[in-house]
C-alpha cells in the first residue's frame, strides 16, 4: 500500500531558494481513493508575502520503473519544487501516488484560496491525481456540465473542476473543452499511467527529460537541474538557433537531452513491470485550426468584423476576470492594452478597474501620457510608477537567473521591471499578448508583404545591391533626416526600421518572414548547422505573405519568445498575467478573416484598431506601434560598455566554435562607431555569455 507523502516546509524552501517567506508548515487530511490506496493530501493555511493569496503555480514530477526507493524519488521531487518557490510562494505538496510516480506542486492560489484548492488533488472517485499550473477560465461552465451528469464538488477551484472533468471524460476530451492556460500532470491510479500536457499556445512552460526507465518533468529547467545523474550537456544547434533568433525554439532546449513539450501536445506514459512506454501526440493543432478557419471564410465588412471581435473579446476578458484576489490590467496606452482595459472596466460594472503603467523616460520610452489619457477616459483607478535607467542596470545581473535558459529579447529587461513594479500593488494582471500575432500587428507583417510584392521582379543581384546601399547609411543619419520629413516624424526609430527594411530585401524569400534576414546578420558559414526550422509550418493550403508570417509568428515566436518573456518576468515577481487575445476562439475568428480585413491602407491590426476607436480616444487607436525595447544601442556605447567588453573579451561562444570571433568583433566595432545598430544581435551573445558564466558552463 502506497501512501507516502512528503509535504515541504515552505519556510525552509523559501530560505533555500532565497525567496520571500511562504506559508506555515503544512498539515494534512486523508482521502480514500478507488484502488484501495490511501493518500495523505497536504493542505495549508495560505499566506502570501504580499498580504494576499494569489498567483499561478509550478509543477514537477518523476515517473518510471527506475526510480529507486520511494523515499529517494520523493526527496528529489521535493528538491525540484523547492526551486520553484517564486512560481508558488503560497504552499507546496509532494505526493508519491504509486511506487512508480511522484508528483509535486508549488501553489499560487488565485481561485479558491481554501484548503479545498490544494494540490496535488485527487478526484472524488480516487482514480485521478492532478498537479496543475495555470487557469481554466471557463471552469464554471465545465462544472455546470459535470453537475448535470451527477458530479459533486467540495470547493470551487478550477483545479477541482479539471480533475473531476478528467475523471468523467478523460484527458483529451477535457483539454478540448478548456479555455485557458495550463501545464498539467494527471496520474491514473487504475491504469498506472501518467499524462502530462501543455496548453494550445504555450502560455505555461513544461520541460521533460527521459532516459533509462525514468521520465522527469517540471515547469522550469532549474527544477530538472536538481536531478543528480543527468548530463546537462549543451546543445550546439540550440545555441546557434539562439544566436540567430534570440531564443531557443521548441521542442528543443539549451540542453541536448532535455525537451520542451510542444504547445497543444501531451505525453502519455504507461508504466509496466518491465519498463514504460511514452507516446507523444497533439491534442490541438494550429495548422488544422488554420485550415478549418480559412475554409470557413465568408464575405464581411469592417463594421461587422469590429462588432464580432468586440463581442468576442468582451467575453474573453470577462472570463479572465474571475479571481478571489485583487485584479488589474497593464495599460501602456497602446491598442491591445487599451482595448483590454476598456472591456475589463465595462465588465467591472460600477467598480473602478485598477490599471497600472510605468513611466521610464530615460530608459528610452514613455507612454505614460497615453496611458493616463486612456485611464481618464475609462475612469479607472490608475497607478503610475517611475523607473530609471539605474533600476534597469541593477537588474541585469539577475537576467540569467530569471531566464534559466539563455534568452536574447532586449525587451526582457523592461518587462521584468514592469512585472516587479506591478506585483507590489497587483497580484493578477490582464495583458495584451497575442494581438500582434493574430491580427498582423508587427511592422514586418506590412513591411514584409510590401517588400515581397515590390521586389518580386527584381533579379537577386539588384535586390541585394539595393539592400547593401541602404545598409551603408548609418541609422543616426536616417534618424536626423526623418525629423524634416512630416510623414516620418511619428515613426519611432526610423533608422533601425530602414535597416530592417533593407535586411528584408537582402533576405532569401523562403517563407516570406524576416527570419532569414535575422539569420543573415550572423552569416550561415559562421554558425554550426542547425536542424531547427520552426518558422515555416505547412498547413497545406495557399496563404499570402502576411498570413505566412502570422502563422510563423504564432507557431514559434509567440510561444518561444513572447510568452517565455511574459511567463518568466511575471513569475519572477509572483505575478499572474492573463491574456484575453490568447483565447483560442479569438485565433479561430481571426483566421476566418481575410488579410484585407486585418491590413488596410498600409496599416496592420485594423480590426482591433476599429474596436479601439469605439472604446478609447481616437488618438490611441491611430497611434503607430511602439516597441518595448530599452535604448540598448546607446547603453552599450556608454553605461554598459565596460560590462559588455568584459564579456566579449574572450567569449565562450567563440571558443566553442558557435560563432566566428571576427563576426562578433566586427559587429561590436560597427556598433561602437555608429555605422549600424547591432544591439539586438549583440544582446543575444551577451545574454548567452552571462548565462554560461552564471550556470558554470
Amino acid at each position: 500500500m502506497w501512501n507516502r507523502v512528503r509535504s515541504c516546509d515552505s519556510a525552509a524552501d523559501a530560505k533555500r531558494c532565497s525567496a520571500p517567506p511562504g506559508p506555515r508548515p503544512l498539515t494534512s487530511h486523508r482521502t480514500r481513493i478507488a484502488t484501495g490506496q490511501t493518500l495523505a493530501l497536504p493542505v495549508s493555511p495560505l499566506q502570501s508575502h504580499h498580504g494576499c493569496v494569489a498567483r499561478v503555480c509550478g509543477i514537477a514530477g518523476i515517473v518510471g520503473t527506475g526510480l529507486g526507493s520511494t523515499e529517494r524519488a520523493t526527496a528529489l521531487v521535493e528538491s525540484m519544487v523547492g526551486t520553484l518557490t517564486h512560481r508558488g510562494p503560497d504552499g507546496s505538496g509532494v505526493v508519491a501516488v504509486s511506487p512508480n510516480c511522484v508528483l509535486g506542486h508549488r501553489r499560487l492560489a488565485v481561485i479558491d484560496r481554501s484548503d479545498a484548492g490544494h494540490q496535488p488533488m485527487v478526484s472524488r472517485s480516487g482514480r485521478w491525481i492532478v498537479t496543475f499550473n495555470g487557469e481554466i477560465y471557463n471552469h464554471r461552465q465545465i462544472r455546470t456540465d459535470l453537475s448535470a451528469e451527477g458530479a459533486h464538488f467540495r470547493g470551487h477551484s478550477d483545479t477541482e473542476t479539471l480533475v473531476e472533468a478528467i475523471d468523467a471524460w478523460g484527458v483529451d476530451a477535457t483539454l478540448q473543452r478548456t479555455n485557458g492556460m495550463l501545464a498539467l500532470a494527471a496520474f491514473d491510479a487504475v491504469d498506472d499511467r501518467l499524462v502530462i500536457a501543455r496548453d494550445r499556445f504555450g502560455e505555461k512552460p513544461l520541460y521533460w527529460w527521459h532516459r533509462e526507465g525514468r521520465l522527469a518533468f517540471a515547469s522550469e529547467l532549474r527544477a530538472l537541474r536538481q536531478l543528480p545523474d543527468v548530463d546537462f550537456e549543451l546543445d550546439d544547434a540550440s545555441v546557434t538557433a539562439l544566436l540567430r533568433w534570440s531564443f531557443v525554439p521548441h521542442p528543443h532546449t539549451i540542453y541536448r537531452d532535455v525537451l520542451q513539450l510542444a504547445p497543444g501536445s501531451l505525453l502519455d506514459i504507461a508504466v509496466h513491470a518491465d519498463g514504460h512506454e511514452v507516446t507523444e501526440r497533439r491534442w490541438w493543432s494550429l495548422e488544422d485550426t488554420v485550415v478549418g478557419a480559412v475554409g470557413d471564410r465568408t464575405d464581411t465588412t469592417p463594421t461587422r468584423a469590429a462588432d464580432e471581435l468586440e463581442a468576442l473579446l468582451a467575453d474573453a476578458v470577462a472570463l479572465r476576470m474571475e479571481s478571489d484576489v485583487p485584479l488589474g490590467a497593464f495599460l501602456s496606452g497602446g491598442i491591445d492594452s487599451s482595448v483590454v482595459a476598456a472591456l475589463a472596466q465595462r465588465a467591472s460594472g460600477h467598480r473602478s478597474l485598477v490599471t497600472f503603467t510605468v513611466s521610464m523616460p530615460d530608459i528610452g520610452f514613455d507612454e505614460s501620457d497615453h496611458a493616463r489619457a486612456v485611464a481618464t477616459h475609462l475612469d479607472t483607478d490608475h497607478h503610475q510608477l517611475h523607473l530609471s535607467a539605474s533600476d534597469a542596470f541593477e537588474r541585469i545581473p539577475q537576467l540569467p537567473h530569471v531566464w534559466d535558459e539563455p534568452f536574447g529579447d532586449p525587451s526582457m529587461l523592461p518587462n521584468l521591471l514592469l512585472c516587479s513594479a506591478a506585483s507590489d500593488g497587483l497580484t493578477v494582471c490582464l495583458g495584451g499578448d497575442g494581438g500582434d500575432e493574430f491580427f498582423a500587428g508587427y511592422n514586418r507583417h506590412v513591411l514584409g508583404s510590401a517588400v515581397e510584392r515590390r521586389t518580386a521582379r527584381l533579379p537577386e543581384f539588384a535586390r541585394r545591391g539595393l539592400a547593401r546601399l541602404a545598409l551603408s547609411v548609418p541609422p543616426t543619419v536616417v534618424d536626423g533626416a526623418a525629423r524634416f520629413v512630416p510623414g516620418l516624424r511619428r515613426i519611432p526609430n526610423p533608422g533601425d526600421k530602414a535597416q530592417k527594411f533593407a535586411a528584408l530585401m537582402a533576405a532569401d524569400r523562403g517563407d516570406g518572414s524576416t527570419w532569414e534576414a535575422l539569420a543573415g546578420v550572423w552569416p550561415v558559414d559562421a554558425l554550426t548547422p542547425t536542424p531547427h526550422r520552426p518558422f515555416s509550418p505547412d498547413p497545406g493550403i495557399e496563404l499570402d505573405a502576411v498570413e505566412r508570417m502570422m502563422l510563423a509568428d504564432t507557431s514559434s515566436v509567440l510561444c518561444d519568445q513572447m510568452l517565455v518573456k511574459t511567463d518568466r518576468a511575471s513569475m519572477a515577481a509572483s505575478l499572474e498575467v492573463r491574456a484575453p487575445f490568447l483565447d483560442h476562439r479569438v485565433l479561430e475568428w481571426a483566421w476566418r478573416q481575410p488579410t484585407s480585413v486585418k491590413v488596410a491602407g498600409g496599416v496592420g491590426k485594423q480590426v482591433p484598431r476599429d474596436v479601439a476607436e469605439r472604446l478609447v480616444p481616437a488618438s490611441i487607436a491611430t497611434r503607430p506601434k511602439m516597441g518595448f525595447d530599452p535604448p540598448l544601442g546607446a547603453w552599450l556605447r556608454t553605461d554598459l560598455r565596460t560590462w559588455a567588453e568584459d564579456l566579449l573579451a574572450k567569449p565562450t561562444c567563440v571558443e566553442r566554435g558557435w560563432i566566428s570571433g571576427d563576426v562578433v568583433a566586427t559587429a561590436w566595432s560597427d556598433h561602437l562607431r555608429g555605422r549600424r545598430n547591432r544591439d539586438d544581435r549583440l544582446w543575444s551573445v551577451l545574454m548567452l555569455e552571462s548565462w554560461l558564466a552564471a550556470h558554470g558552463h
